[in-house]
């Protein structure tokens, strides 16, 4: 069976191909001798094979890409190039932060590296907040203990620093790889393990049942060298995927994903939902469904954390759906520049801008951020640049963007609500801007009301002189279109360039706007394991896992590949498959049994 192609919106269906049509680049992965025929047939050009793949990088007409998917022993045709969304920039130590950090010992410290999550950290205050007594339990820190936070992303594994006992609670698995074992729940793509470790990671014991001190340092804070902390390391990560191991999801699965996290909160007590996703929606968030998504979250109890989007260098940008909701916490970035000095500080250039009508809320350092790494991943595979020189455990991994910002302050709202369980979203909204310190450096107004400060905002917390900061915004209906919240972005049938478009959600069912909304806004989406008539068991859908209707080939969604939207910024080369490197304690690492391997056949069509 033919693998998942990714492929941009307006691919058209296989057939003959004009002389001069056009090329584009592309990897085949598997069945070389056959693919190399194939191309040739199609009127394209083989560059060079690419052995690790059994595959090769060749040009094709666009036209074509559905015809060489299907030829019998091919894994996946991957275009070759630049893919954007939230564009997360993986890598991105211009400022020799891996040299800084390596300089002393020969070995990463990551007390030298400003992207460390130590160093955020103390940068943040989050390190004197762990220090702090929980007013409820004197033997307990603040470190996010019993709060849970929700990560709608691609997936969580658990690597070390989130291999811990009730660490990472799997939700459902409502991405395109939940109906093979070997992917479900897991993180093929690399970004959602990122977001995690940020948020909640912590190596060794941490902090016990008993909120004893782990064995990381003084107070359970973390040393120079090889501990990892994330921002509230006891808390726990509740795992609802929504993004395949190529980054594909349309906004109906993240909605039917916030729909989870509001019916469930109580089992697992999230307090915290975050969110890289977005899209460049086209209607007002008075009338989105995501918009109405998050905000019936927001009622619930649950503070909705967002990344601003990615897009600032392109000019200016409106911020992406559903940050441009006024209600949640939008969050844009802080770039250190290459110095610990915050007085030095500025916006980070890629951060949305937004408009006057609506700015981010505030920023949390983004710029070069050191995390947990995926062996084997997508952005692992793709993004050497992203490997931390000098560490020798070969954990970490480097990004930049608006996505590691929020982790941060999803972090940061875990402490304050366990240092204060009463707050409401409001009013931990209005602390932290009321808290957060302004830019010396940058008297942009993209970033709102200043720099993260989470030691200022729980001394406001502890003082108990909290208003109620109130939002008054009017409300999101619900009632607009789903094809518009899409923003033009589609997954795509890979047999024949088919989109999902129009008013019909990932099993091609009607959207009936009216119904959703208010089972969303009572919190009732989900009901018995069944979201808009289609029951989910635990390992997958029950049924509907094709969609309906005659323009559908019959592909089960497993197929089915992303055509436009990316969780994250992808390059894609050939030529980096070459420097792979592999090592058999990565995977032994990640808890993955030999059979799940070979199970998977990296991107296959039964899987992917």
């Amino acid at each position: 069976m033919a693998s998942a192609t990714l492929v941009g919106v307006g691919v058209t269906p296989a057939g003959a191909t004009a002389p001069d049509a056009p090329l584009v680049p592309v990897i085949v992965e598997g069945a070389a001798d056959a693919a190399a025929a194939e191309v040739e047939r199609l009127g394209g050009v083989v560059d060079r094979r690419l052995s690790i793949l059994d595959g090769l990088h060749a040009r094709v007409p666009a036209a074509g890409i559905p015809a060489l998917t299907r030829v019998d022993g091919v894994r996946a045709v991957t275009p070759d190039g630049e893919l954007v969304a939230l564009e997360d920039e993986w890598g991105d130590d211009d400022t020799g932060e891996d040299e800084q950090a390596s300089r002393a010992t020969g070995q990463w410290q990551a007390g030298h590296d400003l992207g460390s999550t130590y160093t955020i950290a103390k940068a943040v205050g989050a390190e004197n907040v762990w220090s702090q007594n929980d007013p409820r339990n004197g033997d307990r820190k603040l470190t996010g203990y019993g709060i849970g936070v929700a990560l709608i992303d691609t997936g969580v594994t658990r690597v070390q620093g989130l291999d811990g006992d009730r660490k990472v609670v799997n939700g459902p698995d409502l991405s395109l790889d939940s109906q093979a074992a070997g992917t479900r729940n897991l993180d093929g793509y690399g970004h959602g393990t990122h977001m995690a470790g940020i948020i909640a990671g912590r190596d060794g014991s941490g902090g016990d049942e008993d909120g004893e001190d782990g064995e990381d340092g003084e107070d359970g804070a973390p040393s120079l060298h090889t501990p990892f902390t994330g921002m509230a390391p006891d808390a726990k990560i509740v795992n609802v995927k929504a993004g395949a191991a190529d980054g594909a999801v349309d906004v109906s699965q993240v909605i039917a994903g916030i729909d989870w996290v509001v019916t469930n909160r109580a089992s697992h007590n999230i307090r915290v939902l975050n969110l890289s996703y977005g899209t460049e929606s086209t209607q007002s968030p008075l009338l989105d469904p995501l918009a109405h998504a998050v905000e019936s979250a927001w009622r619930a109890g649950i503070v909705v954390v967002v990344a601003a989007g990615n897009d600032g260098e392109q000019g200016p940008q409106p911020l992406d759906m559903p940050a441009i909701d006024p209600f949640v916490i939008a969050v844009g970035s802080s770039d250190h520049r290459g110095s610990d000095n915050r007085d030095q500080h500025v916006v980070g250039a890629w951060t949305n801008s937004g408009t006057t009508a609506r700015r981010p809320d505030l920023l949390a350092p983004g710029k070069s951020v050191v995390s947990l790494r995926v062996p084997g991943s997508f952005a692992d595979i793709g993004h050497p640049e992203g490997l931390v020189t000098g560490d020798t455990s070969g954990r970490m991994f480097r990004g930049s963007g608006t996505s590691q910002s929020a982790a941060v302050v999803s972090g940061a709202v875990a402490l304050l609500v366990q240092a204060n369980p009463r707050l409401t979203p409001d009013q931990v909204k209005g602390v932290l801007r009321a808290n957060a310190d302004r830019l010396r450096a940058d008297s942009s107004p993209v970033q709102g009301a200043g720099v993260l400060d989470v030691k200022g905002a729980y001394e406001q917390v502890k003082s108990g002189r909290v208003p109620s900061y109130t939002q008054s915004f009017p409300r999101s209906t619900g009632l607009g279109s789903l094809e518009l919240a899409r923003g033009g972005s589609s997954i795509a049938d890979p047999a024949n360039g088919v989109l999902l478009t129009g008013e019909r959600d990932l099993f091609g069912k009607a959207w009936d706007a009216r119904s959703w909304a208010a089972a969303s806004t009572a919190g009732t989406a989900w009901k018995y394991g069944v979201w808009r008539g289609t029951q989910w068991a635990g390992k997958g859908w029950v049924s509907s896992t094709q969609w309906a209707g005659t323009t559908w080939t019959g592909t089960t969604w497993a197929s089915v590949a992303w055509a436009d939207h990316e969780w994250s910024r992808m390059r894609w080369r050939a030529d980096e498959w070459q420097r792979m490197r592999w090592r058999d304690d990565d995977w032994s690492r990640m808890r993955w049994r030999s059979d799940d391997w070979s199970r998977m056949r990296w991107r296959t069509a039964e899987q992917w």
